[in-house]
């Protein structure tokens, strides 16, 4: 069914032939493209170089959590980025089937690098509410705010005590959780974050750890 050959790119002779036929080969389904180009914000030769480097580290054209994480480790050699990759890939696994396939991919990539403000807090949203019961608690947060000071390790971070994480996030659930029921909702996400620009920004949501 999967034809590996046409991933084998041989050098082209023009730049032509590299608009037109060489990247066509790339794609997998001519119609699993059309729908990738109306449902993320990328254009059809953004797709098939994503999908020539999906490709190229996932021959199988899924990814599992542990191929997920060998890839982030490579990213971020200075710290443990395990248990981050591991959120991250929940994230993505929309279907809960334990894989990521390159529509999962590049549906998530599309809004964190090209959505609206509001889709990229609705899949932060998705990505800090661990157990996906649509709130965040405070311990959800910590785990999240933990996992990435482990990844960024040390190096980044030297003054940061162990209890840095904790502050941090003491510190943002106090301003997102308006009725102080002890967890936050995608509307106090929503309106704490458009509200506040160090929030965006201390929060990491749009650094550079996807």
């Amino acid at each position: 069914e999967h034809n590996h050959h046409a991933f084998s790119l041989s050098s082209p002779p023009t730049d032509s032939v590299v608009e037109d036929g060489e990247l066509s080969t790339v794609c997998y389904r001519p119609e699993g493209l059309d729908q990738l180009l109306q449902q993320t914000k990328f254009t059809r030769r953004e797709l098939q170089i994503l999908y020539r480097g999906f490709k190229n580290e996932c021959p199988s054209g899924v990814v599992d959590e542990e191929t997920f994480k060998l890839i982030y480790s490579q990213f971020f050699p200075q710290g443990d980025s395990s248990t981050y990759a591991h959120f991250l890939f929940e994230a993505f696994d929309t279907h809960k089937n334990g894989m990521v396939s390159f529509e999962d991919f590049v549906t998530g990539l599309s809004i964190i690098l090209r959505g609206s403000v509001t889709e990229k807090l609705n899949w932060a949203f998705n990505l800090y509410d661990l157990n996906k019961d649509g709130f965040i608690t405070k311990e959800e947060m910590t785990d999240i705010m933990s996992s990435i000071y482990d990844m960024m390790g040390t190096c980044t971070y030297p003054c940061m005590q162990n209890d840095a994480p904790k502050e941090h996030v003491d510190n943002f659930f106090q301003k997102m959780d308006k009725n102080k029921d002890g967890v936050v909702t995608i509307e106090e996400f929503l309106e704490s974050c458009q509200k506040d620009e160090n929030i965006m920004q201390s929060m990491h949501l749009f650094d550079n750890v996807i």
